[in-house]
């Protein structure tokens, strides 16, 4: 019997693919340049993985009550944006991974060249989605700053300057303000503005708004300390990617920091946090299904 974060998973999970693949376009490359930049963004957008991010920004949006087509394109945008980091992630000068949702990394496949370009391009094309979904954004000034929101999360002050941090900090000795540094960053940003944008794109709320950032930065942390907690215990074939990564680059990560099971009581102490801080919303069943998704996941 499926639950019912199952049920509603499987919701916008279809819903995510269906509008990634009708806004993704068609015709992106002139005519006469070659193929392979489309056929290498096409490789990494199209490789399935969780699409999180913008299930957190429809899922948002439409608990609150919205019904507009704009949110389609912030959606998009968002799991462009999370590929293309991957893509870079994944290359030989950061993680210097050859496996991601089970495939392997963009650049075994198309090369390091292509595989930074494809990156570029994806990340760009992000732009060029949220900036064409103000032409049919019902209200211009919520969509602008929802469109704002997820842009800044992905800048030097949000993933790449948690990017930079975790590089910076390989190799330092255990810190816990570093490692919250890094993960609010690195992997809590983009999360958090997934929720505040589909949040901001239809109410602004200030109660709500808060509660949903509060939200958005435990179940952000959350991801973060069960992916660090997996990366010891589980296995590729499990997570469709490389395993005790962290470990050999002597990364800053919970286990490292905290221990393991102080890292697994954290995981508890947030899911409460979460939970209280969207008690007060009224459609609030994906919000805590998800809680109790994170607290289990095993990939």
């Amino acid at each position: 019997m499926k639950s019912n974060f199952d049920i509603l998973y499987e919701k916008y999970r279809k819903m995510t693919e269906e509008i990634i693949s009708g806004l993704y376009p068609k015709d992106y490359l002139p005519t006469g340049l070659p193929p392979v930049l489309d056929e290498s963004m096409a490789y990494s957008l199209f490789s399935g993985g969780k699409r999180l991010r913008p299930i957190l920004v429809l899922s948002t949006y439409y608990s609150l009550g919205g019904d507009g087509k704009e949110i389609e394109y912030l959606a998009c945008a968002a799991e462009m944006i999370h590929t293309y980091s991957l893509i870079h992630d994944d290359l030989p000068c950061m993680d210097d991974d050859e496996l991601r949702r089970g495939k392997p990394t963009n650049h075994i496949v198309f090369g390091y060249p292509m595989a930074v370009l494809a990156g570029d391009g994806l990340l760009n094309l992000a732009y060029e989605t949220m900036l064409e979904g103000m032409f049919v954004a019902k209200d211009k000034d919520k969509y602008l700053s929802a469109a704002y929101t997820l842009a800044k999360a992905a800048g030097m002050r949000g993933m790449v300057g948690g990017q930079a941090a975790d590089i910076s900090w390989e190799g330092s000795e255990p810190d816990k303000e570093k490692l919250s540094i890094i993960h609010r960053n690195k992997t809590g940003a983009l999360i958090r503005a997934s929720i505040l944008a589909g949040c901001l794109c239809i109410c602004d709320d200030k109660e709500t708004v808060d509660s949903l950032f509060r939200y958005g930065e435990y179940i952000g942390e959350m991801f973060q300390i069960t992916d660090d907690i997996l990366d010891v215990t589980s296995d590729a074939e499990t997570l469709g990617k490389n395993v005790m990564k962290d470990a050999e680059m002597n990364k800053m990560t919970y286990p490292y920091v905290y221990g393991l099971e102080n890292s697994k009581k954290r995981v508890e102490e947030l899911a409460k946090s979460a939970e209280e801080a969207v008690c007060g919303i009224k459609n609030n069943e994906f919000f805590i299904s998800l809680i109790e998704y994170l607290k289990n996941r095993t990939k």
